[in-house]
């Protein structure tokens, strides 16, 4: 008898065993943490004030639209004028799901027009800053999309408190309490990047 990697994973899921490398894969990114967060916002302050940001995800139907809308909402008189827009690697047009509607919702964003919208490479090789949700789509933005070093940011990396995992998590499909852990961290991580955009000084809503 053969197994595949999905059968190992399937005897493995629920174990010590596979609890006990579920935390040795994700010790990389707690150790590190630190050093990303001080690199990220070092970056952040010392670029100009971008015309344009552009949030991205893989579907831009979760975490993306909701990232954008919060830090649109968010921006201080100084940061007045930014364009800000979301998008996504895959499948235009979609709306949010109803249960990311609804956490939205309760945390004072609408999401009900939203639809999907695809990356250009010209918007990512364009904007003054392009925030991603983790480093796939960092490499990807880089890579197939064309853009530049610099101005790249790991959203994940910003969060002010320690972290399990770099890569905010998708909660496509999930419940709306993954939706509201997901958009919890989504609110810390745009409200110290709007500080660090924004300055020590500024008075943010």
């Amino acid at each position: 008898m053969t197994f595949t990697r999905t059968d190992v994973r399937e005897r493995l899921a629920g174990t010590r065993a596979y609890a006990a490398l579920r935390e040795l894969r994700r010790l990389p990114d707690r150790l590190l943490h630190p050093r990303r967060r001080r690199a990220a916002l070092r970056e952040l302050r010392e670029m100009d004030r971008p015309a344009v940001a552009v949030f991205v995800c893989y579907g831009n139907i979760c975490r993306s639209p909701y990232a954008a809308a919060v830090f649109a909402r968010s921006l201080p008189p100084e940061l007045a004028g930014i364009r800000v827009f979301s998008a996504g690697m895959v499948g235009a047009g979609r709306p949010a799901p109803r249960e990311g509607i609804a956490v939205a919702a309760r945390r004072g964003i609408d999401l009900t027009a939203h639809r999907a919208t695809l990356l250009t490479r010209e918007l990512a090789r364009t904007a003054g800053l392009v925030v991603v949700m983790g480093e796939d789509q960092r490499r990807s933005v880089r890579r197939d999309f064309g853009r530049e070093e610099g101005g790249v940011v790991v959203l994940g990396d910003l969060d002010p408190l320690p972290i399990d995992l770099r890569t905010l998590r998708d909660p496509w499909r999930q419940p709306e309490a993954v939706f509201e852990e997901s958009y919890a961290r989504i609110d810390r991580c745009v409200r110290e990047l709007v500080r660090a955009l924004a300055g020590p000084e500024a008075a943010l809503p």
